[in-house]
């Protein structure tokens, strides 16, 4: 009677926790159509053993428990093939992330090549403009002709 206690504790504290959860909204239906399923079997077996063996008998198993074994081997199963397929789409998601980071990475390299290439063609076509380089940081005048005014005068 303890132990069927403490069983029923653990399948309503599972069923808690999987509903509270946070991680559960992204859960689909069927997969929480499913667990639910699971729990409510799992209190009725606790709570209806002779019943399990009853079902066991009808599809030809021997025991309750070995039908429970099996199920469990299935849920085992279906377990790891789950965590599987989400392991292997999120590595698919990193491998697209990766990707898309390398080609913005190149592309950005490229622009600052082209960028730099411009720049250089901008200081050579202003050094033979007039004879001399204005150095980085002045402002170049729109008009080399102008005179320029000094302040004081």
């Amino acid at each position: 009677m303890i132990l069927q206690i403490l069983l029923l504790a653990a399948a309503v504290g599972a069923l808690v926790y999987f509903v509270r959860s946070g991680q559960s909204v992204g859960v689909r239906a069927s997969k929480r159509i499913a667990f639910g399923a699971f729990i409510v079997l799992n209190i009725y077996a606790v709570l209806r053993p002779d019943d399990l063996t009853y079902l066991a008998r009808a599809v030809g198993i021997g025991r309750g428990t070995d039908l429970l074994v099996y199920l469990l081997v299935v849920a085992f199963v279906f377990g790891m093939l789950n965590t599987y397929l989400r392991d292997r789409e999120i590595s698919q998601h990193l491998t697209n992330l990766a990707r898309q980071i390398a080609v913005r990475d190149a592309e950005l390299t490229r622009r600052e090549k082209d960028l730099e290439q411009r720049l250089t063609a901008l200081e050579g076509h202003a050094a033979t403009g007039n004879g001399h380089r204005t150095p980085v940081g002045e402002p170049v005048s729109e008009n080399l002709d102008a005179p320029t005014r000094t302040s004081g005068g």
